[in-house]
């Protein structure tokens, strides 16, 4: 696999602003910080920090007997009418949540813009997902959110969350996503009589960088939407919590700031046509196209999955220049991605096999994958094509790394299969290069010396026995032989097991799109 020079015929998300296969992770966010930043970040970690995390904590204390007072015999199914006493609880929550973000260093929350009322639009659609700090928006409106069900549950947080009315999504219950979306569908068409709804389409947290692919599930409904931005200006740490890094790591450097800024802005409500009624996908698009232009950020079609690609641990967790994000987005938009098994990928395997190393041009690969010829069969051919030709063996090892990026030790197994030698089923050290670079989708390997260390009886080739092995004694041999001339980013030590549990959204930004939104716009219609 290599990197492009020229830029992919496909546009994203239907514009004419061309995508580079070589491109800025949108879920990796790396922080450098200078000698000083860091002797500032020392200093405020053994004065402010801890000053602002017990006042924090205090705040959060402080409101759970309002929020508990407030939810007592409160109907889940229905809006009583605002009395005096809960008015002035709303009153008095507002007020402790703004102490308690004052208290972390954000001493303004500029706002611009007109916020709609909920009969005007019931819900309201946030982006760019960054941080957990984006509550914030939710503590200052009070705007019902949808929540995993198990936030409930939690002690104090449990309750200032029941307060607001969530909508909670069950990973118990399969009907839950039909639920949620029927709930969604019943608060927005109250006339306002509900509290607005706000969603983080995104579904999952991104270094700003872009807007990627909104779930539909926010837009299915058909009601209006009001879009709101959120910006971080900060000087020193911007506030991301992207999925490779960890949440205390990101509260301990931004309450170290003597000042963090925020800024929410409000645009125009969006009025969905017939058209984008019957179909949320388009809805979402449009909804998104003008988010992107308001913020002046690029629109990309990567979505929560591309973000577990990212987020995969263990030896062969992606550098951030990696292709196969961008490869992962083509082989989606052509449906390859849709079905496929361990079955299918043997059989995949098999294929390519008895190609015997045969190289394919751009037509050829058409056909292989019994595909017509458009931009996007291209475009993938353009990732892996040498001198306008390519291996194949190449295409299947990047598709089992993005069908299942969690079994890392299954995809290099199948690689081996595909290029040993029939006689000792062992590779040479050019094959292994071609393995590796493609499971982590860059475009030069230096594997001379990692080779060397795996093959320590000289008998220049290897097995996927000897590769295993060498793996449990030296699981970092990527950046201990230097293999790449950029380092991976250091995720978090913890298990690095095939069988690992796989990330999911974080606790307000639950995903709850039906898994066929199309399916769903058929139903109605």
């Amino acid at each position: 696999m290599r990197f492009p020079n020229r830029k992919l015929h496909t546009a994203v998300d239907g514009e004419d602003a061309g995508v580079f296969a070589h491109f800025r992770n949108p879920f990796v966010h790396e922080l450098r910080f200078t000698p000083l930043q860091k002797l500032k970040i020392a200093v405020m970690t053994v004065t402010l920090f801890p000053v602002r995390l017990l006042f924090a904590a205090f705040m959060m204390l402080l409101a759970w007997p309002f929020a508990f007072v407030a939810t007592v015999g409160r109907s889940e199914d229905a809006v009583e009418p605002l009395s005096w006493w809960r008015w002035l609880v709303d009153l008095v929550l507002k007020a402790i949540m703004r102490a308690m973000w004052f208290s972390g260093g954000f001493h303004w929350v500029r706002v611009k813009g007109r916020p709609a009322l909920p009969s005007e639009a019931p819900i309201l659609t946030m982006a760019p997902h960054s941080s957990y700090f984006d509550a914030i928006p939710v503590t200052v409106t009070m705007a019902s959110i949808v929540m995993k069900a198990e936030s409930k549950d939690i002690p104090v947080w449990g309750t200032l969350i029941k307060f607001i009315r969530p909508v909670f999504v069950s990973r118990s219950d399969q009907d839950s996503r039909r639920k949620t979306v029927e709930e969604i569908k019943r608060r927005a068409c109250s006339d306002g009589e509900w509290p607005q709804i706000m969603i983080f389409p995104e579904g999952t947290c991104t270094n700003r960088s872009c807007l990627i692919a909104f779930k539909p599930g926010a837009f299915i409904p058909g009601v209006p939407v009001q879009p709101v931005l959120l910006r971080y200006p900060n000087e020193m740490v911007r506030i991301n919590s992207t999925p490779k890094q960890g949440v205390f790591k990101i509260l301990w450097l931004t309450l170290c700031q003597l000042h963090n800024s925020v800024e929410i802005e409000y645009l125009p409500t969006y009025t969905p046509s017939e058209e984008e009624k019957k179909d949320p996908a388009l809805f979402a698009k449009n909804v998104r196209r003008i988010m992107a232009k308001a913020l002046g950020l690029r629109i990309i079609d990567y979505s929560f999955e591309d973000c577990q690609l990212a987020m995969a641990k263990g030896p062969l967790r992606l550098p951030k220049h990696t292709c196969l994000l961008e490869f992962a987005r083509l082989v989606r938009h052509l449906g390859l991605k849709a079905g496929v098994t361990d079955e299918v990928l043997h059989e995949e395997a098999s294929r390519a096999r008895e190609l015997c190393g045969s190289r394919l041009d751009v037509e050829g690969f058409s056909q292989y994958l019994n595909q017509p010829m458009t931009e996007a069969v291209q475009d993938i051919f353009s990732l892996f094509e040498e001198h306008g030709k390519m291996d194949v063996r190449e295409y299947v090892i990047a598709l089992c790394v993005v069908c299942r990026p969690f079994r890392y030790l299954e995809t290099i197994k199948l690689a081996f299969r595909m290029f040993e030698a029939q006689e000792d089923g062992a590779v040479v050290e050019d094959e292994l290069a071609v393995i590796l670079k493609t499971a982590l989708g860059i475009g030069d390997f230096a594997v001379c010396y990692l080779f060397r260390a795996i093959d320590c009886q000289d008998k220049g080739k290897i097995t996927f026995d000897d590769f295993c092995r060498f793996l449990e004694d030296c699981p970092d041999f990527v950046e201990q032989y230097h293999c790449l001339s950029e380092p991976i980013p250091q995720p978090s030590r913890e298990s690095t097991s095939p069988s690992e549990s796989q990330p999911s959204t974080n606790g307000f930004c639950a995903d709850f799109s039906p898994r066929d939104p199309s399916a769903h716009s058929k139903k109605q219609n």
